[in-house]
């Protein structure tokens, strides 16, 4: 896929990456230059382990979206192509 740098250094993420990848308006991105190539990814959410009383629960540290049972359909369907 390419894309192009806009006059204030923007990327554009063409549509199509987006939509797979699940990304919106205001997804926080990772960038790193390796080898003189440009990575980029959707950091991991920062989780830590809370006792509740059925045992311990991954709790994240920001807000999250609530997770419908559409957007799990969604994404089996996305990763078993």
């Amino acid at each position: 896929m390419r894309t192009v740098i806009d006059a204030a250094g923007r990327l554009v993420v063409p549509k199509a990456a987006r939509d797979e990848l699940g990304l919106a308006p205001g997804t926080e991105l990772e960038l790193r230059v390796v080898d003189s190539r440009i990575e980029i990814e959707v950091p991991s959410t920062p989780m830590r382990l809370v006792d509740d009383e059925h045992g311990p629960v991954a709790v994240a540290d920001r807000e999250m979206p609530v997770l419908t049972a559409e957007m799990v359909r969604e994404t089996l369907d996305r990763v078993r192509r």
